[in-house]
């Protein structure tokens, strides 16, 4: 059968199917659970989680489900602290925040990567089956004490490059981002620019030059993407924006419905939230900083500097300056459950299986 891969087989999953672990409160444990119970893997975005909260959710999880779930991490970045950016980018941002009511800010970003470190230790006490990782490989010994106590760690790659260096540094698997994906991809050994690779042109490539076994990512909505994927050498596929319209999912309304009315030509790539270069329906927020782009700090500054902004705008519903994160193919969103979506899923791929023996079978007996 088409489920069983070395990716379903690795992580005890019913089907090849992962839901991306997209940090900011969208990966609620409802909406992880529920995918683990239909038989995919739920992953919950920690990125921006302190460790008291990761904690908290990991242990709503296990009362939800039974299944496997993972935890995805981001690999930390300490860029240089530049007074001088931050000062013109909160420039540009009070008049914003003044029509938002929002107070000037008054204090520097404070990056503290020790939370990492926290973060793992919450994996390793709960002995969560797969810790995934985005922005960069972590150090080896962190990649050796999550194997040695059985837990699978996968990596992410938006070059072959990329996914080699995964492999070398002792990944069991990795996910292979197109440029088609939305919000933030996991470019790091490239430039952002020279990492723009397609979906469909990058399965292939990697699957020839890697060895354990790769998931597909980015503009992956419904069977056909899914059945194409594997086609081209992926062992299961990992879903962010068919997830974020789920009605189990934790993204605001109004980022839901610019998901389910959007169309391909309305997302586009911008630093203007957070410094690093994120895949978006555009809005107000992105054409007014658009050409401030190159000035902004680097993340996580930016993204530390607009959290104000995005928050406050997502409970004044002004959806203008919300990032409204989205990969190419809003037009195939659902506003379902998490369970009747990788039900649809699954149904399709059963009916583009059935329909290859059908036109097999009709040319036997010609």
């Amino acid at each position: 059968m088409w489920n069983h891969t070395e990716v379903t087989k690795k992580l005890s999953i019913k089907f090849p199917i992962i839901q991306a672990g997209m940090a900011g409160g969208i990966t609620t444990p409802e909406l992880i659970a529920a995918v683990s119970n239909a038989g995919g893997l739920g992953m919950l975005g920690a990125g921006y989680m302190t460790p008291e909260q990761l904690e908290s959710d990991i242990q709503k999880i296990i009362k939800l489900t039974s299944k496997p779930f993972g935890v995805n991490l981001f690999v930390p970045e300490n860029p240089t602290v530049i007074q001088e950016e931050i000062e013109r980018a909160n420039q540009l941002l009070e008049p914003i925040r003044q029509r938002l009511g929002i107070k000037k800010k008054s204090h520097l970003p404070q990056i503290n990567t020790s939370v990492f470190d926290e973060q793992i230790q919450i994996v390793l006490k709960y002995e969560v089956p797969v810790c995934s990782f985005t922005f960069g490989i972590p150090p080896r010994e962190t990649i050796h004490q999550l194997k040695k106590n059985g837990i699978v760690t996968i990596g992410t790659a938006t070059t072959v490059k990329e996914a080699i260096m995964n492999e070398e540094a002792g990944m069991d698997m990795v996910v292979v981002q197109g440029s088609e994906a939305g919000g933030h991809r996991g470019s790091f050994a490239e430039s952002f620019d020279d990492s723009m690779i397609g979906t469909m042109a990058l399965i292939p490539q990697v699957a020839d030059h890697v060895s354990i076994p790769i998931i597909a990512a980015g503009g992956i909505m419904d069977g056909r993407g899914v059945f194409a994927a594997l086609i081209l050498g992926a062992e299961a596929v990992q879903m962010g924006t068919a997830f974020v319209t789920c009605i189990e999912s934790g993204a605001n309304e109004l980022h839901k419905k610019a998901i389910l009315n959007g169309t391909e030509e309305q997302t586009v790539i911008t630093s203007a939230f957070s410094g690093k270069p994120a895949r978006g329906l555009k809005n107000e927020f992105i054409v007014k900083m658009k050409e401030h782009e190159d000035s902004l700090p680097a993340y996580p500054i930016q993204n530390m500097l607009t959290q104000d902004i995005r928050s406050e705008a997502a409970k004044q519903k002004k959806s203008e300056w919300m990032s409204l994160w989205c990969g190419q193919n809003p037009r195939l969103s659902k506003h379902l459950h998490a369970a009747e979506l990788i039900e649809m899923i699954t149904n399709q791929i059963e009916e583009i299986i059935n329909k290859f023996h059908l036109i097999k079978e009709t040319e036997r007996l010609i």
